[in-house]
């Protein structure tokens, strides 16, 4: 793996794993933890989309999936919100 993939991941795989654990945590009407974890992952959608194209198609994928863990978390502060 090459340091600038590498680097990527180290800074993507965090936050994914952020939003994980906060879909578990978020509570009350602030949810922080959950709140946190949309702001890093709108931060590593940022840094993906400014990257360079020539990734063999996964930083694509790594785009994908960012996109899926946001609406992922956004629908988990929906729930919480319409169920405390």
């Amino acid at each position: 793996m090459t340091f600038s993939r590498r680097f990527a991941w180290q800074r993507i795989l965090p936050a994914l794993g952020l939003g994980v654990l906060a879909a578990g945590l978020g509570r009350a009407q602030n949810q922080p933890h959950m709140r946190a974890a949309l702001g890093h992952l709108q931060a590593a959608r940022k840094s993906l989309e400014e990257a360079e194209q020539n990734k063999g198609g996964h930083r694509n994928k790594a785009l994908q999936l960012v996109n899926e863990a946001i609406h992922q978390v956004e629908e988990g502060i929906e729930y919480a919100n319409s169920h405390h």
